[in-house]
């Protein structure tokens, strides 16, 4: 009798896997499904709407985890978690689209959290025309040399270059409009020959407007439209896109959170809409690595990002050269760039929709040999 070896399959390419072992030509693509297996969250369910859920997903062959009070009705809401293979959460979907208390919006929900298309990673190029930056301050104040990197940057293969004109580092003070754009508007002035989005790091919204008159096409905001809530407005009336950044207060402000990641998806969330509600139709979502975050709370926040792809928008990361490679005491910014392509390589398998980055040249050479 044979030797019984088992291994487990740790791979997104299971229709491979399938034809390896002989199975049906005809059938494996469908068959997917089967194996493919996915756990959603979901928030605020009344207590015939988690029980209703429940009973499908059961049906269905799946399972559905509710509070455990929703049988009584002794409470008002419950979260649920509901897990299954995509071939099983598509059948609860389709049924729940039959069903009362508004449960078929909610299949509907679920079909869109099982469509989503496939992400690739792109990049953008950062230039820091700023005196005090944390990585690279003073050395592209003078509008020429700034120019110049702004041009090797698209060379080394940049998607979007994001200028700066404020430091945004633990302790940095406020630099006034006025002084940003005195900054900007050299390098603003040659981007009529440039052929990739401009995106302008400022939480000001007088920066903002002298910007995209000038043709910058995105708003970079670390604040979150927090600092100067008018932003959204002028990113709304020229029909640029916001990048919309998650931090609490300060760069050195490190706030307890009891779940970071859930924390920062509805705060996400919740100023997603509200820019959309303000009539921003382009909208980036940034995690906001280092702002607002313990070092522990940053890696939780990275090993588990594909959870905000159920956003539906999409997001960028920036972990490059920051604090939480461990190197603050360290000038080497080659280092710093090596272990920066380390963490940004699960971001890459992941498919994080862009990576804000120092070195793009290496970062291009990584993205190359992965797609």
């Amino acid at each position: 009798m044979n030797e019984f070896i088992l291994k487990e399959l740790i791979t997104k390419d299971i229709e491979t896997e399938l034809g390896k072992i002989g199975f049906d030509s005809a059938y494996r693509f469908k068959a997917c499904d089967k194996y493919k297996y996915k756990t959603l969250k979901i928030f605020n369910l009344t207590p015939a709407q988690a029980n209703i859920l429940k009973q499908t997903a059961l049906i269905c062959g799946s399972d559905c985890a509710v509070h455990r009070e929703v049988i009584t009705g002794k409470i008002e809401s419950s979260n649920a978690i509901l897990g299954g293979s995509i071939s099983e959460l598509k059948k609860i979907a389709e049924k729940l689209k039959k069903q009362p208390f508004s449960l078929s919006v909610l299949g509907d929900k679920i079909i869109e959290q099982l469509s989503m298309p496939e992400r690739k990673t792109k990049l953008a190029g950062i230039l820091n025309i700023t005196p005090n930056s944390f990585s690279d301050g003073g050395k592209y104040c003078n509008s020429k040399e700034a120019i110049q990197h702004l041009y090797k940057l698209i060379e080394d293969g940049a998607d979007i270059i994001d200028i700066g004109a404020e430091s945004t580092k633990p302790f940095a003070e406020s630099i006034p409009a006025e002084i940003q754009i005195e900054r900007l508007a050299p390098v603003l002035d040659e981007i009529k020959n440039v052929n990739i989005p401009i995106s302008i790091d400022t939480r000001s919204s007088d920066v903002a407007r002298f910007a995209l008159e000038k043709g910058a096409k995105i708003i970079n905001d670390v604040s979150g439209m927090d600092y100067d809530p008018i932003i959204v407005d002028v990113v709304a009336e020229y029909n640029a896109t916001i990048i919309i950044q998650h931090a609490c207060g300060k760069t050195e402000n490190k706030p307890e959170y009891n779940d970071v990641v859930e924390e920062v998806y509805l705060n996400l969330l919740k100023k997603a809409e509200y820019a959309k509600n303000k009539g921003v139709e382009n909208i980036i979502l940034d995690v906001g690595i280092s702002f607002g975050k313990k070092r522990e709370d940053n890696f939780e926040l990275l090993n588990r990002i594909e959870e905000f792809y159920s956003l539906n928008l999409p997001l960028m990361v920036g972990i490059s050269r920051k604090s939480l490679l461990g190197l603050n005491n360290s000038d080497d910014n080659n280092l710093k760039d090596s272990l920066t392509l380390a963490l940004s390589y699960p971001l890459i398998q992941k498919g994080i929709d862009y990576l804000r980055v120092h070195n793009v040249k290496l970062h291009k050479q990584l993205l190359n040999s992965v797609y």
